[in-house]
């Protein structure tokens, strides 16, 4: 007859709960961050809109898994570096019974849009990644932040209408800095970038940097809210 948790003794449960919790913690050093948003900074982009990176996200056992070029999905090697920011996203938010599901065996499921089952938050990463390998990579129509939006509309995280320009927004509100070097790492730049070019360009360099920015932001507000097509999910 099969053991239900609570015909388990004490310590059995405690360490089985233990060895969950210990896999939820997020790790930096190891760029471990479970079930987590993770953003870094991206060239150039970022040094003139700090605000603009590259976006991840991570497995259960806080591998990091990102969208970094046609047919590619990154698996434990962030593209631009370690990450800056992260956002850790409750399970029980979502719409999948994500629970403990992956080290207790619940038998909870959801149908994909495929009709495949998905049991865990892994479940629906996988599936996104293998969607993802097939797909080409485009800076301004297909890009990391439309893979973690087609993640979060597929686990069903607080609604299914996650895109590219609310999914950034979410992040610059919510995320928290890894650490002091992070945000040194993401600030500075810009910080440096717009001292330089206002001392040696003055007006011509902010009128460069607005309309660099305006394009950049407009492009994709117009791709999301007016041209629903334009920008892939």
């Amino acid at each position: 007859m099969e053991k239900t948790d609570s015909d388990l003794d004490p310590e059995h449960q405690h360490i089985m709960e233990s060895g969950f919790s210990r896999t939820m913690q997020i790790d930096p050093r190891r760029s471990r961050f479970p079930c987590s948003i993770v953003w870094s900074p991206l060239p150039v982009i970022s040094w003139f809109i700090p605000f603009i990176g590259h976006i991840g996200i991570c497995r259960e056992d806080g591998v990091i898994l990102d969208f970094a070029g046609p047919n590619f999905v990154c698996v434990d090697n962030f593209a631009f570096g370690s990450a800056t920011r992260y956002l850790q996203i409750p399970k029980d938010k979502c719409c999948i019974p994500l629970g403990q599901s992956a080290y207790k065996g619940e038998e909870h499921y959801l149908q994909d849009e495929a009709g495949g089952e998905l049991r865990n938050w892994d479940d629906a990463l996988l599936k996104s990644t293998q969607e993802f390998q097939h797909r080409s990579y485009s800076l301004f129509t297909c890009n990391c932040h439309s893979f973690v939006a087609h993640n979060l509309n597929r686990l069903s995280y607080l609604s299914n209408r996650w895109n590219v320009v609310n999914l950034a927004i979410f992040i610059l509100l919510n995320g928290r800095w890894v650490n002091k070097t992070s945000m040194l790492r993401t600030i500075l730049p810009f910080v440096v970038v717009f001292f330089l070019g206002v001392t040696l360009g003055g007006f011509t360099f902010l009128k460069f940097w607005f309309l660099f920015t305006s394009v950049l932001i407009g492009w994709f507000l117009l791709g999301t809210y007016c041209f629903k097509n334009l920008i892939q999910l």
